[in-house]
């Protein structure tokens, strides 16, 4: 079931703890979540959140804790691709807009996210990135984001040239700093930054959205996210060996783009969980996280 919001319930949970070492809060904090976690549920492994999708993890888990930021949650987002149980998240970071939780609110909602009763999750899928050069049938780099992919121009910092094909048909061709394709969770991140439009989660849709365009006609656009895009890299930077122009994903991995190479984004078979606190809500979290909506402070105020 795609985009929408899903339920899981079982009895007792199995919990692993994953801590963002790199963070004192959190990893001060570890001691106090795990404790509040085995009042209702069995803690199978307190682990550091290491990056990378090929890390060990223990296969006996109904729900997993990431105790970090966005951050956090994103590098482990890669871990649990195609896993059946979700992920939540506790923030020690500064937004905290995907990590729905804190402390005090796993202390007040324990019973209920880790005994018995069904969890309320959101299914993000992740865009399915693919790099061709030469002409070569097999891709020369392949990867998946749950944010975003970035092409973007590197050093020395010239405008980069980029042509657009969705769905086998020709759309336009962009000279600027770089072209981002998002997801609905990362429409909230660096696209929103670049100037696009927010897209709430369960929207089976990505965005695309510029950076500097050449142009003022060159809007963000969102299309079904199964469409197939493809960029053509008409003009790249390089000033040395894997130095320049480069796709990017996540703001993590990244792989050095050239003229010529063809860039092929669209959704992966490969999503996540996250469990949702329900005692908040998106639109809440879009006015207070992100100031959405706020009016001008006037005179006298």
């Amino acid at each position: 079931m795609r985009g929408r919001a899903i339920h899981f319930a079982t009895m007792p949970r199995r919990v692993l703890l994953l801590v963002n070492n790199e963070k004192p809060e959190a990893r001060d904090s570890a001691n106090s979540v795990a404790s509040i976690v085995a009042r209702h549920a069995t803690i199978v492994a307190i682990h550091p959140a290491i990056a990378g999708p090929h890390a060990p993890l223990p296969d006996d888990v109904d729900l997993a804790v990431v105790l970090g930021g966005d951050g956090t949650l994103l590098s482990q987002s890669k871990r649990f691709a195609g896993r059946k149980f979700p992920l939540l998240g506790v923030n020690f970071g500064k937004l905290g807009f995907l990590a729905d939780f804190d402390v005090q609110s796993l202390e007040e909602q324990g019973a209920g996210l880790f005994g018995d009763e069904p969890l309320s999750c959101q299914e993000y899928p992740f865009l399915g990135v693919r790099v061709y050069r030469d002409g070569n049938h097999a891709p020369a780099f392949e990867d998946i984001a749950l944010n975003e992919a970035l092409i973007a121009a590197g050093p020395p910092f010239r405008m980069i040239t980029l042509r657009l094909c969705i769905d086998g048909h020709e759309g336009p061709t962009m000279s600027g700093d770089g072209l981002i394709v998002s997801t609905p969770a990362g429409s909230t991140a660096y696209s929103l930054s670049a100037g696009g439009p927010i897209v709430a989660p369960g929207i089976d849709a990505f965005v695309i959205t510029s950076i500097a365009a050449h142009t003022l006609s060159f809007r963000p656009i969102v299309i079904p996210d199964r469409a197939c895009t493809e960029i053509h890299v008409e003009r790249a930077n390089r000033t040395a060996p894997g130095i320049g122009s480069s796709v990017v994903l996540d703001g993590s991995s990244s792989y050095p783009v050239a003229q010529g190479d063809r860039v092929v984004i669209q959704r992966s078979d490969q999503s996540v969980r996250f469990v949702k606190n329900t005692r908040g809500s998106y639109w809440q979290t879009l006015i207070s996280k992100l100031n959405w909506g706020q009016r001008p402070k006037l005179r006298g105020e």
